[in-house]
């Protein structure tokens, strides 16, 4: 019998499109391409690194008793707090249904359903790599992200007809981020790449990382965010995207960045992507990237989309109030009435406030020119650029959020600009528990009027046409959804 999701696919006149899957890594499988690659040595290490619930997640082997040093699951409350160690979360994959989870293990079987799914084509990004590109260790974080990309690009290979797999590229320095572009882009054929939005650092003042997790928050690192104030010039990375035609998508956690609890996961859970992805996202605006990349795309995914609706617009109403020349006209200290100041106070204000403005006004130094404008690098002077520059975004939406339906209110949106989500399954994870009623979740949008027709189009094929086809227009040669690729790219 044909799933819900089947046949809403059948009444459609459009493919489906998921711009962002998951597989659930076997881990011994992992583990025997990091050994091909890098010996006992680099296993040990990964072992070493990761916390011990990873091994609960990919070795379902139920023992948290594991060489790894730190994991919150084996310690009291009072070494929790102590060492403010933030709740990483527990059972993240879904159980309940053994062929569920074998499908996103195993790539000839996701191949089999995905008709099933309701779903033409999948972008099926890694799991385990977003520990991998984050261990501080460099030989275990390169070699481990090198071995995951050759295990991803001979397992799915065979299915590039349906289901394709980004390339996990690590971020801590510009060098290994394009050794590892040019490694899975000319080595291994690959065609997406994923990569971090920001690099925990020790900090110089404060010593060495005393943390065994990549994702531990603890005094002695700081967060760096690449695109804006880094230790490193990642432009050479972004030219390096240009040149391998391959679109920067980022996927990274953000938990134990910021405000974060020890005891209670879903504090911490919500919102975390989201919060990754807008920092990235203000960063690639207010750094210049944009401005001296204005052929690259970049997608924003697992965060939705409504974070972003919010900071387009909040960006253009800070360039309103933030501008030189509003900053000049109505906030410049030196423009201020003393005199008429000073007067109102002794008139109004009683004894307590009579001849004290001196008193009250900062004598601290004022900003130089060259540090009024923070839209300097962005070389702008109308907001409607702002606008534009969204248009060179994509945001991965999950089926079951409902503010999807913000990106297309351009009633709401300033200049009447629609954002482009992207479908995203999610599936493989553990908000995902029957993965054949993804597509019919996420199409109780339209049932529910929050999308038209046209904007679940958008949503479901066009978006994810326009990402990937913006700077490779072949990506989806050879596939099952080419024609009607190039036929959606040849109406516009």
């Amino acid at each position: 019998m044909k799933t819900e999701s089947a046949r809403i696919r059948e009444r459609l006149k459009h493919p489906i499109i998921d711009g962002d899957g998951h597989t659930v890594e076997f881990l011994p499988v992992v583990l025997d391409y990091m050994r091909d690659l890098g010996g006992s040595k680099i296993v040990d290490g990964f072992m070493a690194r990761v916390p011990g619930f990873i091994r609960q997640y990919f070795l379902d082997d139920g023992n948290v008793e594991t060489p790894a040093p730190i994991s919150w699951h084996i310690m009291s409350p009072e070494e929790r707090r102590k060492g403010r160690v933030y709740n990483p979360g527990f059972w993240n994959f879904p159980t309940g249904n053994a062929l569920d989870r074998a499908t996103v293990m195993l790539p000839k079987l996701l191949r089999e359903r995905l008709d099933e799914l309701g779903i033409d084509f999948t972008v099926i990004y890694t799991s385990i790599g977003l520990v991998v590109m984050a261990i501080p260790d460099e030989d275990v974080r390169r070699i481990g992200c090198r071995a995951l990309n050759t295990m991803y690009a001979e397992t799915f290979g065979p299915y590039a007809d349906r289901i394709t797999v980004p390339a996990a590229i690590p971020m801590f320095t510009p060098e290994e981020a394009i050794d590892e572009l040019e490694f899975a882009v000319n080595k291994l054929g690959m065609k997406a790449v994923t990569l971090g939005t920001h690099v925990r650092r020790t900090s110089q003042r404060q010593g060495g990382i005393t943390s065994h997790s990549p994702f531990q928050t603890n005094v002695t690192t700081w967060v760096d965010p690449i695109v804006l104030d880094s230790e490193f010039d990642y432009d050479p990375v972004w030219a390096k995207c240009l040149e391998l035609k391959v679109v920067p998508t980022v996927h990274s956690p953000a938990m134990g960045v910021g405000s974060r609890t020890t005891s209670n996961y879903v504090f911490n859970h919500v919102g975390h992507f989201a919060a990754a992805n807008e920092a990235f996202c203000k960063g690639l605006v207010l750094s210049g990237v944009v401005e001296r990349f204005p052929a690259l795309r970049f997608a924003f995914l697992e965060g939705g989309v409504g974070w972003a609706c919010n900071l387009y617009n909040d960006l253009v109403e800070h360039w309103e109030i933030r501008n030189v020349d509003y900053l000049q006209r109505n906030l410049n200290p030196a423009i201020l009435d003393r005199g008429k100041l000073g007067e109102l106070l002794d008139r109004y204000g009683g004894k307590r406030f009579q001849g004290r403005l001196n008193d009250h006004l900062s004598k601290e130094a004022y900003p130089g020119a060259e540090d009024l404008d923070d839209w300097r690098a962005l070389n702008l002077s109308d907001p409607r650029k702002l606008a534009d520059i969204f248009g060179r975004f994509f945001f991965g939406c999950e089926s079951e959020d409902r503010m999807t339906a913000v990106a297309f209110n351009s009633r709401l949106n300033h200049f009447g600009i629609t954002l482009q989500p992207v479908f995203s399954s999610d599936m493989g994870h553990f908000d995902v528990i029957d993965i054949t009623k993804v597509l019919a979740g996420a199409y109780e949008l339209v049932e529910d009027n929050l999308l038209t027709e046209d904007q679940f189009r958008d949503f479901t094929f066009t978006n994810a046409v326009n990402l990937y086809t913006s700077m490779n227009p072949d990506f989806f040669k050879g596939t099952v959804i080419e024609d009607s690729v190039n036929k959606a790219l040849a109406v516009g």
